[in-house]
């Protein structure tokens, strides 16, 4: 991995919920894009507890890094959210500064598992 590959150390974090470690991978202005709702999230409109609640509610499967280099991350997963609803959600990352800067999503809905 080099030394700008951020997709091993954000995985990681995330994994174990480790919030300071995960944030400390992105840019202090960050944001994502959600296509499907058109919607824009910073990364200071959520505080910690809100990031811990997300990766306690989230389930992923398939993970992977399709693309890194030292200006992008490309990743697709399968998530399931605290609801139950399930989406095929690639997401393309922007690097500023080796973070995470700007991040934006495609989402396609998926049956329930049951």
């Amino acid at each position: 991995m080099g030394a700008n590959m951020l997709f091993e150390k954000y995985i990681l974090a995330w994994d174990n919920k480790e919030v300071g470690e995960y944030l400390a991978l992105h840019h202090e202005d960050y944001e994502i894009v959600y296509h499907s709702t058109n919607t824009v999230t910073k990364i200071n409109d959520l505080d910690l507890d809100q990031w811990a609640n997300l990766m306690a509610a989230a389930k992923f499967e398939g993970r992977r890094c399709l693309y890194e280099n030292e200006e992008i991350l490309v990743e697709h997963r399968i998530v399931t959210y605290g609801s139950g609803d399930r989406e095929a959600l690639m997401l393309v990352h922007i690097k500023k500064d080796g973070l995470l800067w700007r991040t934006e999503t495609g989402a396609t809905p998926l049956p329930r598992k049951d």
